[in-house]
């Protein structure tokens, strides 16, 4: 198929379906990678399906982080492995190789179709992100990306296993970005530099007329940071959808430390209500952004990410479309109101979240980064 296809997946239990419906209509190879993978109803349904390919000779390798999978039982595995798959740990949990994690989610069987997103494979996810489940977010592809979300998966399985897995080829690549393509893979690793999700990002941010962001944690980089204000004082119009409840409390804090300057710079703020936001989704015109990556320190500089963006005003009107649905389940920050319905002891702990993730993580994964070179 030379034609690129997308769908939007809104909801674990969507995602989950079509993902398991992918997997029992391969013939040849399945390529699995998620950060979380639990012994969950969905966990076991996947296995399931797993395990049916292998017995049809369809070639399955999972890949699963070991830090962010570290409660999945070992014997977890067995069926698969009985049956002829494959399964590696992204870099196994050893004193001093903590830091940098495999944060990516992707799916792709045969090469004909892929899923991205930040679907992790947990119960939490099941849902509609609405009344019931987290609200998250996912694209399934056809066409000719599929074989480049493939390749990216083959280059980080190389080296899965090993202690070191900071030193791989993603982190030294440097290809020219095509923005004109209509599906443009972007995968990164642990590189304070050469980011091509940063560089693509600011971009599209440095002339966007209109930008619309959900992050389910949001703390960026100085770069972006500036990107948005610039962009807000010039009159552009910034909307940032982001956690009214979250899985990681003092991820919130620290977007909570940065809100005052977002909105003296003009940029609007909403919190997402009904359930645990864990959506990553950026529109800027009509570049759209969809995968694992969040906007904060930790995905824009030390984890291993992977997004696809997609240059095509229909994308961008469904974009548009799904920002609008969140809104209606948000609250807007009021700038007047702010700074004065939290208390002294509030704003101390949001400053205290902020040098944590903001500079302490950072901190500790360049000393690590540095390590191993």
């Amino acid at each position: 198929m030379n034609k690129l296809e997308q769908s939007w997946l809104t909801g674990g239990d969507q995602a989950y379906a079509l993902m398991l419906e992918a997997i029992g209509r391969a013939k040849t190879a399945i390529r699995l990678e998620t950060y979380i993978f639990t012994d969950s109803p969905p966990g076991q349904a996947f296995r399931t399906a797993l395990v049916g390919a292998c017995r049809r000779g369809v070639k399955v390798r999972i890949m699963i982080d070991g830090w962010g999978s570290l409660m999945l039982p070992d014997a977890f595995w067995g069926p698969l492995l009985a049956a002829g798959g494959e399964v590696r740990i992204f870099n196994p949990l050893s004193l001093g190789h903590i830091t940098h994690r495999d944060h990516r989610k992707l799916l792709v069987c045969d090469q004909s179709e892929a899923f991205i997103g930040g679907f992790n494979i947990m119960a939490e996810e099941a849902g509609d992100g609405i009344t019931s489940g987290w609200c998250d977010l996912g694209l399934r592809l056809q066409g000719p990306v599929v074989a480049d979300l493939a390749i990216t998966f083959d280059d980080l399985w190389a080296t899965a296993e090993q202690r070191q897995p900071l030193i791989h080829p993603i982190r030294w690549r440097k290809a020219k970005i095509q923005f004109q393509a209509p599906a443009l893979v972007l995968a990164s690793g642990p590189a304070f530099l050469n980011n091509p999700i940063r560089h693509a990002l600011l971009h599209d941010l440095h002339k966007a007329r209109q930008i619309q962001i959900v992050a389910a944690y949001f703390l960026p980089v100085w770069r972006l940071r500036r990107a948005l204000f610039n962009a807000a004082r010039q009159g552009r119009h910034v909307q940032l959808l982001l956690a009214g409840k979250s899985d990681v409390p003092l991820a919130r804090q620290a977007s909570h430390y940065l809100y005052h300057r977002f909105l003296r710079a003009g940029i609007e703020i909403f919190e997402y209500q009904p359930q645990i936001l864990h959506t990553k989704l950026v529109r800027a015109d009509t570049a759209v952004y969809v995968g694992s990556a969040n906007l904060d320190t930790r995905s824009l500089n030390i984890n291993y990410e992977l997004l696809v963006r997609l240059q095509d005003s229909a994308a961008a009107a469904q974009a548009e479309e799904l920002f609008g649905l969140y809104l209606r389940h948000s609250r807007r920050i009021d700038p007047q109101i702010w700074r004065k319905e939290r208390s002294l002891l509030e704003k101390l702990k949001e400053w205290l979240a902020y040098l944590i993730l903001g500079r302490l993580d950072p901190y500790v994964a360049r000393l690590n980064l540095g390590h191993l070179r």
